[in-house]
């Protein structure tokens, strides 16, 4: 399997997941379905069928957690250099059509979320933009179409 980028604070992050699945969710669950049980008939149970439920959701959540974190290659962000697009930076780039401004981080897929501003370097712009300086324009297809972006921007810190 190839080792998928991820920065010291998205491993921390996913750590910290699965603990608390480990440590709260998991045994809640447990918790759970004894106390359905102890409602009696099993079969007309709407209780423990969800908590059932939820039992195989959180065990598949696990296995998860456990396969990215197994994957994850922690890529050190200190001392990164901003003369050019590179993961773990941040990257303020100009739609050139309307003029609006948007600053993204670029991390690795485990940990992208685009309501943080946080995009994936495998995703189409997060691709476009890597390796390239102040100044340059890039041209991504989307779903509404081709838009072209200038980057304005390159730095280490979120500002």
């Amino acid at each position: 399997m190839q080792k998928i980028p991820i920065t010291k604070a998205g491993f921390t992050k996913l750590k910290k997941d699965l603990e608390t699945l480990k440590n709260k969710s998991i045994p809640e669950n447990i918790r759970d379905i004894e106390v359905a049980r102890a409602h009696g008939d099993l079969s007309e149970n709407a209780e423990y069928a969800a908590a059932k439920e939820r039992q195989s959701y959180l065990h598949g959540r696990l296995q998860e957690l456990e396969n990215n974190l197994a994957l994850s290659n922690i890529i050190e962000l200190k001392g990164l250099k901003t003369n050019k697009v590179v993961f773990g930076c941040y990257v303020t780039i100009e739609d050139i059509d309307s003029g609006e401004e948007i600053k993204y981080q670029l991390v690795g897929p485990l940990e992208s979320d685009i309501n943080q501003n946080k995009i994936s370097v495998t995703s189409p712009i997060g691709k476009a933009l890597i390796s390239k300086n102040i100044g340059d324009e890039i041209s991504v297809k989307t779903p509404g179409g081709t838009r072209n972006f200038e980057i304005i921007d390159i730095s280490t810190k979120e500002k």
